[in-house]
């Protein structure tokens, strides 16, 4: 065995940790469960008089006197056969997990994948305690609001409240049990694609990372597609509205817990491993640096476990804002049935659209460049991206004609409604071609970043990256505008007929959000595809397989190839340079879709607010001063957002670079230690959880908070953290994204490593690192998270305000507004760089 294996993964990774967040954790819980039972002794007996989304009703999808479809079946039978194309899709996934698994590989790759494997689990396993914390907060909002305060009409607390628990423990469930499979792929595939680039031909190290994202995606939207149609097939009406926003807000929770803490640790890992390139002047994932299996694991825990996560529940919250919105808006009950059974066909239609445009490409792929000695690695995923977008606009106004033929007697909304998810689909592939421009090791501006870096090094190179990053802002945000306002424009020609005519736009603008995600898998993929390149370099180096005694003569003899090392190092940089391209892809769409499907919820809010927009509409005004007020606030939160988790990777990285340099060994030991390696991780850990408990308790109380200072006030807020969450996340994850490729430029085309211009350019990398990969990335799950939980907040608001007057609110505002306060200056303050003793 390798000697990173001597022993395994200990738990002292998670204890130390486990112990800090449960000290905090309890005081949080006595300070909150203090105020819970204050406000369930003022309203137990008080009734329940404001209604929301605890009164939403699903109509019967089975009943064939509402709607019938394709020759008379029910609206039910369709969904049922929806269920075994999911099964078919999480079949695919995991076919292609036991293809990974039983690749080729060399023992000395296999046991470094499996020591990160581990590792991966350790983190994970520490991730799982840390989320069942924070549930308790959701939970006690949950119980207060459905227990006390607003039970489901005609039915009994004691057999609806357990159900609704029990789907926002399915939604933890979900997101971390595909962050948990999107490792294990990951950490299959690393390995075989290390060594098929042993093979000489580059062909395999692009298929392999290509077929481990596409298991993940298939996987990822097929369970995701199971469980919310068990919910509208098995699960009463009455109580299918409710349980819906419980599975939302479970998943939003799981999902934003391991993006967020799951960014802080890869990159104080990230951060830790690069600098020491500088500082020692040695290669990149030197087996000697302690950081790097840190920096491994840390590849999978923010850029495979947080896009696992943040995509299931991506899906998920988009689909439960436009069911939201669709029973809310929408009276009549045949048109009801029609829209939901119409958008869940086109969901499953899509998972189809996805896994055929993936085998009609691949094959492509193969016939051009099996035998190829040269490839140029991006061509193949743009290739897949835009051919996935054509296909499933195609196949969105065929399933639009036979599923919604005549829509409130209108024999012309079906392909309406296919041009307005069509321009969500389309988003889908432009928004990726706009953001390889800025940050594709081909692209002008990432040149920019080189030249720049050549003359006036890192200060110079970190100003390039900045424009990179604004001028991203202002392309891809027109672009959003542009399809957005195609969509509008055809909302307005005749989708009036079964909604208000002053909410068409908002529905629209919900399925342009539902286009986005029209290539789920495939988006997924591509993204997946960043991890599995980044760590097959790692695992080529860690492996030391240039120094196993006779190494060429046994891969001839066991595999029957002649092995070049250089010219596979060489393929595995560059291809971990498209990843890094796809990687930055998928962000903006993600983001995008967060922003355009939190428009829908908010709406949602509005409707019930306004009692379907018949009341308060002058409130819903820059006249009027909260509103106005509570624009002004998301700004300010988006900013502390960013602050904070930066923080939290600065002061991490800080530590585990003064760990680093103090215990590196460079003379007479081929390998780092593995004590040293996995106290690193424990850093990292560390760190990462306590960010992510100061930014989650934040988010959560000042949402209460805002809540309660005045409904339309935190309806401003709302809009306010999704625009401005908008551009920060745009802007920060291009930016990152040059300054990283520039990186690549400088050690791949230019070979220059160990000189001042690639000291300049791993500068930019790591200044690059927490705006790429930990806040903008983490503000998609935090821009949901909010607005979910917002519609029960604010619900619990305007109820308790009815019911004890407006001075009982202002003073829970306040008494919430200063808890969330504290965690602020516990961001920064809490988590400062200052001496240790």
């Amino acid at each position: 065995m390798s000697s990173y294996m001597s022993s395994s993964v200990p738990s002292t990774v998670s204890a130390p940790t486990i112990r800090i967040i449960m000290k905090h954790a309890t005081r949080g819980l006595r300070a909150f469960a203090m105020i819970a039972a204050a406000l369930l002794m003022q309203t137990l007996c008080a009734p329940a008089a404001y209604a929301g989304e605890a009164d939403l009703k699903l109509p019967d999808l089975g009943d064939t006197t509402l709607a019938t479809f394709l020759g008379g079946r029910s609206g039910s039978s369709l969904l049922i056969f929806g269920m075994v194309i999911c099964a078919l899709g999480m079949g695919f996934g995991l076919l292609i997990y036991s293809q990974l698994k039983n690749l080729p590989v060399h023992k000395s790759m296999r046991d470094i994948s499996e020591l990160i494997y581990e590792t991966c689990k350790t983190y994970l396993v520490t991730q799982g305690k840390f989320i069942m914390v924070l549930w308790v907060f959701i939970a006690l909002v949950i119980v207060a609001y459905y227990g006390f305060l607003n039970p489901i009409p005609g039915h009994s607390v004691v057999m609806t409240l357990p159900l609704i628990l029990l789907f926002s423990l399915v939604g933890i469930a979900g997101s971390y049990g595909v962050a948990w499979f999107g490792i294990r792929v990951n950490t299959f595939a690393n390995s075989r694609t290390a060594f098929a680039g042993l093979r000489g031909k580059p062909y395999p190290i692009y298929s392999i990372p290509l077929r481990a994202g596409m298991s993940i995606g298939m996987l990822l939207i097929s369970v995701e597609l199971m469980i919310m149609l068990f919910i509208l097939l098995f699960v009463p009406g009455d109580y299918a509205g409710p349980c819906f926003i419980g599975f939302a807000i479970g998943e939003s929770l799981g999902a934003a817990a391991l993006r967020i803490a799951g960014g802080i640790f890869t990159k104080i890992a990230d951060i830790g491993s690069d600098l020491m390139k500088i500082v020692f002047k040695i290669k990149e994932d030197d087996a000697r640096n302690p950081g790097v299996i840190a920096d491994c694991t840390g590849d999978n825990a923010g850029d495979s476990v947080g896009p696992s996560a943040d995509g299931f529940e991506t899906y998920g919250v988009t689909g439960v804002a436009l069911i939201t919105f669709i029973l809310l808006a929408v009276k009549n009950p045949v048109v009801q049935v029609q829209l939901l059974v119409w958008i869940f066909v086109m969901r499953i239609m899509m998972v189809v659209a996805s896994a055929l445009s993936y085998f009609v490409n691949e094959a492509m792929a193969k016939a051009k460049y099996s035998d190829a000695n040269e490839m140029n690695f991006e061509k193949p995923l743009t290739s897949l991206v835009w051919l996935t977008s054509f296909v499933s606009i195609a196949l969105t106004f065929v399933v639009s004609y036979f599923i919604v033929p005549s829509l409130a007697g209108n024999d012309t909304l079906w392909w309406k409604l296919g041009c307005i998810i069509s321009c969500g689909t389309l988003a889908g592939a432009i928004i990726p071609e706009l953001v390889t421009v800025f940050t594709s090791v081909h692209s002008r501006h990432v040149q920019e970043v080189v030249n720049s870096s050549k003359e006036g090094g890192a200060s110079l190179n970190i100003l390039s990256g900045l424009v990179a990053g604004n001028f991203s802002c202002f392309y891809i945000g027109m672009s959003i505008v542009g399809l957005m306002g195609v969509s509008y424009y055809f909302s307005m020609q005749g989708l009036s007929a079964f909604m208000d005519e002053r909410a068409v736009f908002v529905f629209a603008f919900g399925l342009v959000a539902f286009g986005f995600l029209g290539m789920g898998p495939v988006t997924i993929a591509v993204d997946s595809y960043g991890p599995v390149t980044d760590n097959a370099q790692s695992v080529y180096e860690l492996s030391l397989i240039e120094q196993v005694p006779n190494i060429a003569a046994e891969l001839k003899k066991d595999y029957g190839f002649d092995v070049n090392f250089e010219h596979c190092k060489h393929m595995l940089e560059e291809n971990d340079g498209a990843g890094n391209t796809f990687k930055a892809t998928a962000k903006p769409v993600l983001i995008g879709t967060a922003v355009v499907g939190a428009t829908t919820m908010i709406f949602s809010i509005i409707m019930a607010l306004t009692h379907s927009l018949t009341v308060n509409l002058d409130k819903l005004s820059l006249m009027h001063a909260p509103f106005v007020l509570g624009l002004i606030s998301g700004g300010a939160v988006i900013y502390w957002f960013t602050g904070a988790s930066t923080q939290a990777v600065t002061t991490g990285a800080y530590r585990a670079v003064e760990f680093i340099k103090a215990n590196i060994k460079l003379e007479g030991v081929e390998k780092a230690s593995v004590e040293d390696s996995k106290k690193v991780v424990e850093i990292c850990t560390k760190y990462a959880q306590k960010g992510m408990f100061n930014i989650f308790l934040t988010v959560f109380f000042i949402s209460l908070s805002f809540a309660f200072v005045e409904p339309f006030f935190f309806i401003g807020y709302l809009m306010s953290i999704a625009i401005s969450g908008l551009y920060q996340a745009i802007f920060m994850a291009n930016a990152g994204g040059a300054w990283d490729n520039a990186k690549k430029v400088v050690e791949v085309e230019l070979k220059m490593k160990g000189t001042p211009l690639h000291d300049a350019t791993v500068v930019g990398d790591t200044v690059g690192d927490p705006f790429k990969d930990t806040s903008s990335v983490a503000l998609n799950p935090v821009i949901k998270f909010t607005t979910l939980f917002g519609l029960l907040a604010v619900e619990l608001a305007v109820k308790l305000t009815a019911d004890q007057g407006a001075m009982f609110s202002n003073i829970l505002a306040t008494i919430f507004f200063a808890v969330a306060f504290f965690f602020v200056y516990r961001s920064f303050y809490g988590m400062r760089i200052t001496e240790e003793k």
